[in-house]
């Protein structure tokens, strides 16, 4: 999860930018650091926004919006003014947007004995670092690359491998970036197509800033295209944790499956008819250690019924409950669907293949 608020984020509906911002960035480094607001303005800001900035957009992500209550039990901030009646206490509502499973590959540009210091407070960051609110902590080590020396931003941010998240992803034929934009001899006017952000930073307490021009650009993907594909996925699927598994051979269960029937007097604890069985309805301690609860009395229909509904919805090892009165309906309706399909397989034997169609 990330969020890049801009200077429109503010009050109750606070969006999130498509991209990090030059605030998001420098506040992420700061943490890093370990420099207050104080110290950031004082000693730092300058340098840092001074600092040339490039994104590319690997996986732009999809924005959610979350609901929020903020500052339960304290009052507002209100102008003051002779007269004026202090609010009660209240809780602020607001909406926040974030980007979910997005990507992003951040190149800074400035003076190398800086771009040392940043990269050193990324290794060794002082408070954790998060992507634009603190509520968006990162999956992985922000730091992609050692620094380096490179031309231009687009230079640096090419020689970077895109890289799917996981093992079959689909690769796409292009990748979008956005650069700053300053004038040069060249170049003294920015293009039509430039976007103005206002996001570098004045001042953190209370927070200000002022515009930058912003272009676009885009790289073709591949081993012909501009930017290089990295061969082994960001993540790797993690492998499912061992779970207790029933043994029906273990003494111990065969005691506890006993025990299980004489207390349900050897009877079906859903339609009373004779149980031959017994069902999990935790495999918790599965494989010797059942408890007397973990198990229940049934008979061979309604245990089959219980279990095709098991499969059905995917249960992982807490399952059914037949004496739950929530399941009582779809256990009956899928013992009536058993018996069908019995009798239906009963005829279908007894009868020649013209009879059966």
């Amino acid at each position: 999860m990330q969020a890049w608020g801009d200077h429109e984020s503010k009050f109750f509906v606070r969006r999130t930018a498509g991209a990090p911002t030059k605030s998001g960035v420098i506040g992420l480094l700061c943490a890093a650091m370990g420099l207050d607001r104080a110290s950031v303005s004082r000693d730092w800001l300058s340098r840092l926004a001074d600092l040339e900035m490039g994104v590319r957009v690997d996986r732009p992500g999809v924005r959610w919006w979350d609901y929020h209550t903020v500052g339960a039990g304290m009052y507002l901030r209100v102008a003051e003014s002779e007269g004026k009646t202090r609010p009660k206490p209240e809780t602020m509502l607001t909406r926040r947007e974030y980007l979910c499973d997005a990507s992003f590959l951040v190149a800074l540009r400035g003076e190398s004995k800086l771009i040392g210091r940043l990269d050193d407070a990324l290794l060794h960051p002082v408070w954790t670092i998060y992507l634009g609110r603190k509520s968006c902590p990162p999956g992985r080590p922000v730091r992609a690359s050692d620094p380096g020396t490179f031309d231009d931003l687009e230079s640096a941010l090419c020689s970077v491998p895109w890289q799917r998240r996981c093992r079959g992803d689909e690769v796409p034929h292009r990748v979008d970036a956005l650069l700053d934009w300053r004038p040069t001899p060249d170049e003294p006017l920015a293009p039509d197509d430039a976007q103005v952000w206002y996001d570098v930073p004045l001042t953190f307490d209370p927070p200000a800033h002022q515009p930058r021009f912003v272009v676009g650009r885009s790289w073709t993907i591949g081993k012909d295209g501009e930017v290089a594909l990295h061969g082994d996925p960001a993540q790797h699927d993690a492998k499912a944790p061992p779970r207790p598994r029933a043994n029906y051979k273990n003494t111990e269960y065969r005691k506890a499956r006993l025990a299980r029937l004489e207390a349900d007097k050897g009877l079906c604890v859903f339609c009373k008819s004779p149980a031959t069985t017994v069902q999990h309805i935790t495999y918790r301690r599965a494989g010797g250690n059942e408890s007397h609860d973990d198990l229940r009395a049934l008979c061979r229909l309604c245990h089959d019924a219980v279990t095709m509904i098991e499969y059905g919805e995917g249960m992982g090892i807490d399952r059914i409950n037949p004496e739950d009165a929530a399941w009582r309906d779809r256990i009956i309706r899928t013992r009536d669907d058993i018996i069908r399909f019995r009798s239906l397989e009963t005829r279908r034997r007894r009868l020649s293949a013209e009879e059966v169609e």
